[in-house]
Parts: structure tokens; C-alpha cells; sequence
């Protein structure tokens, strides 16, 4: 089986190989769904090409796209735009920097868009780039072969929450709701038709990347946008979804770090908890609730590791060293 999201960004192909393998049988991969008129969500191939999903938006003289995705994903995500309407691509946004959801951005720039996304993102590319960048384009022929030295950080940033793009006909707003999956996560709500695109803030499955993140905080993040009135949750990762999407999210966040913590109080360490292979964790010894049982895989691994060192170190697992 090939890896989940193959060298996702440079310097982390061991542990993404230790834990980020998983086969959903459901999964429609590059197909394209219309969620109401005049939005379109186009399934990203995970498992076979690490792409993430993209969301299509069609305003009354132009089209935004949620996230650039990969250079081979952008080109896909934007065959689809221009099967789904004449209009161009006038915004790509990026929710966060990770490679599978920002890396594209070039291609998209070159096309004529802009790409735009909250300020947070391209402070995280100052802070991991070029290294994750140059390591990913010796793995990935579809980033090798832009022939950049580094990632193309969007062009537009925002630090007022919410951003809003509004012509009359359609109305997105880009929140900024806190530290979860990155530093930089944002979402893009459109209020009218209660719909809300995570990037991997939420997803909809055992697609949970913590490294990055802030464990402790990410329950705080979903709980401010299940604030938002909405009704249908497109993931950057995952099938579409209800409001059970964000809850389930949040919930497994909580049970995660309760059940580490757990274990600490106990004076377990983290070699007791979690079992590596080539230096990349394996399998670990810690349960979390059936009832989260939708976002638990093979990645549980690397996220009790990461949780760990959050708990004891009292810092995120962002600031870890990793």
C-alpha cells in the first residue's frame, strides 16, 4: 500500500511512512460533486497521489478554489474549473502551509490567480521552508520539476478576521479561529448556504497530522467554528460531511489528550506508550474511545508521540523540535 500522503512536505517521509497508510474503500478520488449550486467539491487522490481536496466557488465574474494543493493536484483541481464553468480563477486559498495544500501555488500564479490566505500561513513557510520544499522535490517529480528554490508563499495575506470576498451574489468569509492544525489554519465559511471548508483543521477521517499542531488548543478551534451556522463541512481531507464532522473532530482531540494524560499520571514515558520502526512510530499502547473511532488509524501512533511530548513538556507540539 503506498503511503497516505506521500512526502507531505521535506523531512517528514518516516514518520508520514510509520503512520499515514490507510485504504478507504468509499473514497471517489479526483471526482467532482456539486454541493449546491454553484459549488463544486473535487475529491483529492490521498492514498495515490497525497493531493488534498479542493472546493470550487463560483462568484458572478470569477471562480475561487480552496487550497492549491500539490503542482500535480493544482493542474487537476483547475481542469475541473474549467469543466464546471468559463468563469477564471481569480482567488486560490490556501487554509494552511502544508505542501499537499499550498506547494501549488506557482502553478496557479502563472495561470493569473491570486493566491491568498491568512498572514499566519506565510510566517509557518519562513519558518519550515526551504528545508521541507527541497527535501519534498527530490521525492515528488511534480514539485522537482517547477525548478524553485523554495515554496511560493500566497501573494495576499489577511490578519483581520474575518476576510470577506462579496460581489452581490455570494458572500466568503475567511476566519482565522486559532492554533490547531498549524499556526496558520483558516477556514472559508459562505453563511448563506451554511457551508464550511476546514482545510485539515477538520477532516473526516483517521487524517490527523499533529506535528504542527497544538493538541491542547484544537478542541478550542472546532468548538469556535461549530459557532458558525452551518450545516455541511468539506474537509481538506475526507468525504463531505455534516455538523457530526466538526464534533467527532473535536471530541477525538479531547479523548486523545485525556488518554495520554492519562498514562503520564501513571509515570508512563513516551517508550512505553509508543513502538517505532526505522526510527518512526508504529503502534502504541494507548485507546481512545470507540465513539472516535472515525479519525483513528494507523497515523494513532505518531499522534500519541506528539501528544505526549505536549503534555509533559507544556508546550505544543508545534514548538517541539520535529
Amino acid at each position: 500500500m503506498k503511503h497516505l500522503r506521500p512526502v507531505l512536505f521535506g523531512g517528514f517521509a518516516a514518520l508520514l511512512a510509520g503512520g499515514l497508510a490507510v485504504t478507504r474503500s468509499e473514497a471517489q478520488p479526483d471526482t467532482v460533486k456539486e454541493i449546491t449550486k454553484g459549488v463544486w467539491f473535487r475529491e483529492g487522490d490521498l492514498e495515490g497521489k497525497g493531493h488534498c481536496n479542493n472546493i470550487i466557488i463560483e462568484m458572478k465574474d470569477y471562480l475561487v478554489v480552496i487550497d492549491a494543493n500539490f503542482p500535480s493536484g493544482a493542474k487537476l483541481a483547475m481542469e475541473a474549473a474549467k469543466k464546471m464553468s468559463t468563469k477564471p480563477v481569480k482567488y486560490v486559498f490556501d487554509t494552511h502551509h502544508h505542501g499537499d495544500h499550498a506547494y501549488g501555488n506557482a502553478i496557479w500564479t502563472k495561470a493569473g490567480a491570486i493566491t491568498l490566505a491568512y498572514a499566519g500561513v506565510a510566517e509557518e513557510m519562513k519558518r519550515y521552508e526551504p528545508k521541507r520544499w527541497q527535501a519534498t522535490s527530490k521525492e515528488r517529480p511534480d514539485v522537482g520539476d517547477l525548478k524553485l528554490p523554495t515554496a511560493e508563499p500566497p501573494k495576499q495575506t489577511f490578519t483581520k478576521t474575518p476576510f470577506v470576498l462579496e460581489d452581490g451574489t455570494r458572500r466568503i468569509e475567511f476566519h482565522f479561529l486559532g492554533w490547531a492544525h498549524t499556526r496558520g489554519d483558516a477556514f472559508a465559511f459562505l453563511p448563506k448556504e451554511k457551508i464550511l471548508c476546514t482545510g485539515d483543521a477538520v477532516v473526516n477521517g483517521p487524517y490527523n497530522y499533529t506535528a504542527d499542531g497544538n493538541i491542547g488548543n484544537w478542541p478550542e478551534v472546532v468548538k469556535a467554528a461549530e459557532k458558525l451556522d452551518v450545516t455541511t463541512i468539506l474537509p481538506g481531507h475526507g468525504k463531505p460531511g455534516g455538523r457530526d464532522v466538526l464534533s467527532g473532530e473535536r471530541q477525538f482531540m479531547v479523548e486523545l489528550r485525556n488518554a495520554v494524560q492519562a498514562e503520564v499520571k501513571k509515570g508512563k514515558k513516551v517508550e512505553d506508550l509508543v513502538t517505532l520502526e526505522n526510527g518512526a512510530p508504529k503502534s502504541t499502547s494507548v485507546k481512545v474511545p470507540d465513539a472516535v473511532k472515525n479519525w483513528v488509524g494507523p497515523s494513532l501512533a505518531a499522534q500519541v508521540r506528539d501528544t505526549y511530548l505536549e503534555v509533559t513538556s507544556r508546550k505544543p507540539a508545534g514548538d517541539q523540535p520535529h
